[in-house]
């Protein structure tokens, strides 16, 4: 194949991928239409051909995110039937991430722009409502379910910022994540009688 017909090929997609690649490795500044085209072996046409201008696909690029990072999470979460398991595995696959996930913090920094903002404030929420979800299946109320998810989504957060600013106090072997997961997701639970 030709290398016209690879950059000829190139969807929205991969272009929105390429932005959060970008947004990951130097914030939301990072997110310029020719450095991107350098980095996909394309020109800027290609570019132009699926997006109106670099806020388009700074939208493509959230929309991919939200997508992959909360959707996507909760589908393949889904298939557990226990809530309790389901609840243990979100915490353990979101506290891998946390460690080493960085368009995140990239966004929260950029959080002062519009379409970031509404981005992030509808993942938090659904994050939440998900975490109440599973809470309240395992018999909390829906208030003590929803005060709970909150902390839970706070928990990650705190670890996403901890892993940038203290990366020797994150666990690194397999041991001592799951202690952390084990530990936060015993702090959620209902109490047992």
């Amino acid at each position: 194949m030709a290398q016209g017909d690879a950059k000829a090929r190139l969807s929205a997609d991969d272009w929105a991928q390429a932005a959060l690649d970008a947004l990951a490795e130097g914030g939301l500044a990072a997110v310029a239409v020719e450095p991107i085209a350098k980095r996909l072996g394309t020109t800027k046409g290609s570019f132009y051909w699926h997006f109106k201008d670099r806020a388009a696909l700074i939208d493509a690029a959230l929309v991919r995110w939200e997508q992959r990072s909360t959707d996507d999470v909760i589908a393949e979460i889904a298939v557990e039937t226990d809530p309790a398991e389901r609840l243990h595995r979100l915490f353990g696959q979101v506290i891998d991430y946390a460690a080493t996930g960085r368009i995140e913090l990239a966004l929260l920094a950029s959080a002062d722009q519009p379409s970031v903002a509404a981005t992030l404030r509808r993942v938090a929420d659904r994050r939440i409502e998900y975490v109440a979800e599973l809470l309240c299946e395992l018999g909390l109320t829906a208030g003590q379910a929803r005060t709970r998810a909150v902390v839970a989504v706070s928990i990650y957060h705190g670890f996403n910022q901890l892993s940038r600013v203290s990366p020797d106090r994150i666990p690194t072997t397999e041991a001592q994540r799951r202690a952390l997961v084990d530990s936060a997701f015993e702090s959620l639970l209902p109490k047992r009688r």
